[in-house]
């Protein structure tokens, strides 16, 4: 590993769990991993069940799987089925545990009448903005402090029970029109925390649920059902993200008011990556907008996207392992990230050569029609992986910017009069070069010294640069898409007044290559499966196939590692 990479952060969560197994706060420990339905999952998602399942496990307790699905209009069963393959992909399993929000919703229907016949909720009639309105606002004044002026009570809140009973079974029944009335809790709209000033429990909403259909036309509020779903199923420990933090009193409240299971919430620091915007909110725009070509383009942080780009669980994992836990929000480079995939993928990747911008090489001494086979190791790093035969004939392709008509000081590649050594094969000496008549060179001429084969050469004939190629004559066309950020600055989200992050999105963050060349075995090459093209980085096979029917491959990441020189480098 580099030098400068974060350190592993303190662990604090397993300290508040070991302190809760030692006073009997609980005798167990039980996460859950709670997404809502609503898109697919992204990096930051997988640091969240990452936690989830480690504390789990670490503790011999038990995570479940449950999907908070209280918002029918953007929820749907293929986000579900998406958000289970994902999770699964990551090496993680739930088992039997798998539940929905919206098998609890007679329980926690029953769970507001309870509240209500405490007296500590009542059915309000203000619309939306009115509500907002009596709720008030946090005020800065001249010295950047921060006050929050006490609200204004509804003229509804001193409903009496029996009044405020009736009106919720109507609300139920469907006898109001949508928005008409909430549900609120009474809590203090004198509140410092303004999410305690009488927050909404249930809206009417008459949209058909994925799972439940038209059986119901009010749903409850995120801040409701959470931490009574959470209750109902003897979650101990509450894993989430750090903007959480200010809901934890109302989360504490439902609990108590409730009088259920006393689940406990505990807030870490939500994973933020340069270049890289996290929020479903906006990867949902980018696909609605066809900015990006859906959920798993490979340059989306979706998981989707990151497998179909060619990450491994492994280096996503050690990546978050590697970051650590913290309490405090911080960004980190993507070179990191990047850094972890590749040191995965060099231990598991097959080496095979490729050409992406292909120019002929023609080695003038050797035989027309005469073909070798040449012996390639398949892994440096992983003996048992082998050898491999490739051919060596008299036309080659090469890459393009393997060849200079005119070099720049210290280039140690192909130029007239220069030798260079073909990977596997022999050394070979530059004598000359063909143009077609608009000056594009189209041919580069050579000879080979047979006694240099696989590496042997005399002390006479020592060269400076090594080069890959490809026998033309068995090659197999095909496409490879080069990837690169989406966005173009490290924190997409920091916009000019009038601007958008999706100003910040790259014109650069795909290329598409059609000339390219690979060896023959990569046309057997499944989807999903990897390799290091040579001297030119790590790629994937696509699912896609281009339109000539050729396969795909994506660029997962190049072999340079930027981390190394550029150190931590953790935005703050």
């Amino acid at each position: 590993m580099p030098e400068n990479v974060p350190e592993t952060a303190s662990d604090f969560i397993s300290e508040f769990i070991k302190e809760d197994l030692k006073n009997g706060r609980f005798g167990y420990v039980h996460t859950r991993f709670p997404p809502e339905p609503n898109g697919w999952l992204h990096i930051g998602h997988c640091k969240a069940f990452y936690i989830d399942f480690s504390m789990a496990e670490r503790f011999k307790g038990k995570c479940n799987l449950r999907f908070d699905d209280t918002n029918p209009e953007k929820e749907d069963i293929s986000y579900v089925e998406a958000i289970k393959r994902d999770v699964k992909w990551m090496g993680y399993d739930w088992e039997d545990r798998e539940f929905y929000a919206s098998d609890y919703y007679e329980y926690l229907y029953d769970l507001a009448v309870k509240i209500i016949k405490k007296g500590h909720a009542y059915v309000d009639d203000l619309t939306d903005e009115e509500m907002s309105e009596y709720r008030g606002t946090a005020v800065e004044d001249k010295n950047n402090i921060t006050n929050t002026p006490p609200g204004r009570n509804s003229p509804y809140r001193d409903r009496s029970v029996e009044e405020n009973l009736d009106l919720l079974a109507r609300m139920r029944a469907g006898e109001f029109p949508d928005g008409a009335r909430t549900l609120r809790a009474k809590i203090d709209m004198a509140h410092p925390n303004l999410l305690l000033r009488d927050p909404v429990m249930y809206r009417i909403r008459r949209e058909t649920h994925y799972r439940t259909g038209n059986n119901w036309c009010i749903y409850p509020m995120y801040d409701f059902q959470h931490p009574l779903s959470d209750a109902k199923e003897g979650i101990t420990h509450s894993l989430c993200s750090l903007e959480y933090e200010i809901h934890r009193p109302l989360y504490e409240w439902f609990i108590n008011e409730a009088e259920v299971f006393p689940s406990r919430q505990i807030e870490f620091a939500r994973l933020n990556i340069t270049h890289t915007v996290l929020s479903k909110r906006w990867l949902l725009k980018l696909v609605q907008d066809n900015y990006v070509s859906g959920w798993d383009d490979p340059r989306m942080p979706t998981i989707a996207g990151l497998r179909r780009r060619g990450y491994t669980p492994e280096a996503i994992r050690s990546f978050i392992s590697q970051i650590g836990i913290a309490k405090t929000d911080s960004m980190v480079d993507i070179a990191f990230l990047e850094y972890c995939l590749r040191e995965d993928l060099n231990k598991r990747s097959p080496r095979i050569m490729a050409v992406l911008k292909p120019l002929k090489l023609i080695i003038e001494n050797w035989e027309n029609g005469k073909a070798e086979e040449l012996e390639a190791v398949n892994n440096p790093e992983d003996p048992a992986a082998g050898s491999r035969k490739i051919r060596f004939t008299r036309e080659l392709w090469i890459e393009q910017d393997d060849f200079e008509e005119t070099p720049p000081p210290k280039y140690f590649r192909l130029f007239p009069g220069n030798s260079v050594r073909l990977r596997y094969g022999y050394i070979v000496t530059c004598t000359g070069f063909d143009k077609d008549a608009a000056g594009t060179i189209t041919a580069v001429r050579c000879t080979y010294d047979p006694e240099t084969k696989g590496g042997n050469a005399p002390d006479n004939r020592k060269v400076k640069g090594t080069i890959h190629w490809l026998s033309a004559e068995d090659a197999v066309p095909m496409e490879v898409r080069i990837y690169n950020h989406l966005f173009g600055v490290e924190r997409p989200m920091d916009v000019a007044p009038g601007k958008t992050f999706l100003d910040n999105l790259s014109k650069d963050s795909l290329e598409l290559i059609s000339t390219a060349y690979g060896e023959p075995g990569l046309a057997k090459a499944a989807p999903g499966d990897r390799f290091q093209f040579e001297r030119l980085g790590y790629f994937v096979r696509d699912p896609d196939s281009s339109a000539r029917g050729t396969p795909v491959f994506n660029k997962t990441v190049g072999l340079r590692d930027t981390w190394a020189k550029i150190g931590q480098k953790t935005v703050k």
